[in-house]
């Protein structure tokens, strides 16, 4: 039994020795000539690099925005009367000349026939005088002396006379078919009735004294084309150029997002809110676009031409700017840089780089400055549809 003891504690030994041989043959360094060469290094990493490039850049400002037909009338009336008719209702679309209302003056159209009867009196009158001062101008030219020179003067101021009265008739029943003419309200111009202030029955007062309370018709608005009225901080106001294209942005209509042009500008600075008033023209043949509603628009200002441009995810901020660069040995190096505007997605640089570096973009925090690395460039409108799939 101690036989077997003794035989059994020496075979565990054996196996401890062979395992402990077989680690030290498994983890023994290379003999010489064989293995990894020695000095060589592991696989080189990769880094994702972008050019250093010359770019028209500017800064973006969002000004908040209010559209208002082109142009808008309360339509009054000109003579004081009764509306017998209204032929149109808030909302309508209407075209230039289309009558919208009625208004009875019963007076004004018998004036007019009294001075259409007058006018006609004067015409007798006249044809009267002057086939009279005719024929004594006749006989006097085959009979001199014949005719008295009163009789003749007289007639030729009879007929003088009766001229004037005609002319004088005729421009009274001018003015009295002008004011029967202004019982028809009549649209302006091509549009949509935005409010109706009367109905059928109701007395309206003539519109025509600046401190008259007489109450309006209807309103009438030209929404086929608006006006997008905005304003621009007296900051901003010397980027301001007629035919500058801007972003127009919508939450409350079809059309999100659409390019207009500057169309016109005050050219002066409001003193209590040190802003001017900026305009665009905006075609809304569909009407889809309401008077009222609100929009941003998106101003390109700040404009620098042909500036030294990197990707904002090159640029660390810390005590002071500084970006990777891979120089011409494939190795890192740390630069200070001096920025100047700054973009959603670029900075201007304005010194410590050239055109034509490569700037490590994205994650910097394993890089070492003197690193050898693999360049790889990339787009940067890639790079940001990969970051904004990452934040969705």
């Amino acid at each position: 039994m101690k036989f077997k003891t003794k035989q059994g504690m020496a075979g565990i030994l054996a196996a401890v020795v062979i395992l402990l041989l077989c680690l030290w043959l498994f983890h023994r360094p290379p003999a010489p000539g064989t293995g990894t060469p020695s000095g060589e290094a592991g696989p080189v990493p990769s880094a994702a690099v972008s050019k250093v490039t010359r770019q028209d850049i500017f800064k973006e400002v969002t000004i908040p925005a209010e559209f208002r037909p082109y142009v808008e009338a309360m339509l009054n009336a000109k003579v004081s009367g009764y509306v017998s008719k209204m032929n149109v209702d808030f909302g309508d679309a209407v075209k230039a000349g289309e009558l919208l209302a009625t208004l009875e003056v019963p007076e004004l159209q018998d004036q007019l026939d009294n001075t259409r009867a007058t006018e006609q009196k004067a015409e007798a009158d006249y044809t009267n005088a002057d086939l009279i001062y005719s024929r004594l101008v006749s006989v006097n030219r085959d009979h001199p002396n014949l005719v008295a020179q009163q009789e003749l003067d007289t007639a030729e101021a009879n007929d003088h006379a009766t001229a004037a009265a005609i002319a004088a008739a005729k421009a009274e029943v001018e003015r009295y078919q002008t004011l029967v003419n202004y019982t028809n309200i009549t649209a302006p111009f091509d549009g949509v009735v935005t409010w109706r202030y009367a109905d059928p029955g109701a007395l309206i007062q003539a519109g025509t004294s600046s401190d008259s309370q007489s109450l309006p018709l209807v309103r009438v608005s030209d929404n086929y084309l608006l006006r997008l009225d905005f304003p621009v901080s007296v900051d901003y106001v010397k980027d301001i150029r007629v035919g500058d294209q801007v972003e127009v942005r919508m939450e409350s209509a079809d059309r999100k997002s659409f390019n207009g042009k500057i169309t016109r500008f005050t050219d002066k600075v409001d003193e209590d809110t040190r802003t001017m008033m900026v305009e665009i023209q905006v075609p809304n043949q569909d009407l889809k676009i309401v008077p009222g509603m609100y929009a941003e628009v998106v101003l390109n200002v700040d404009k620098h031409a042909d500036a030294l441009v990197v990707p904002t995810e090159a640029v660390s901020n810390g005590k002071s700017p500084h970006v990777f660069v891979v120089n011409q040995d494939d190795q890192i190096e740390a630069r200070d840089v001096t920025l100047g505007l700054e973009t959603p997605d670029k900075y201007e640089v304005v010194s410590g780089l050239k055109e034509g570096d490569l700037v490590v973009v994205g994650d910097h925090s394993e890089l070492q400055t003197g690193e050898k690395v693999d360049p790889k460039l990339v787009q940067l409108s890639m790079m940001n549809e990969n970051q904004d799939k990452t934040i969705q």
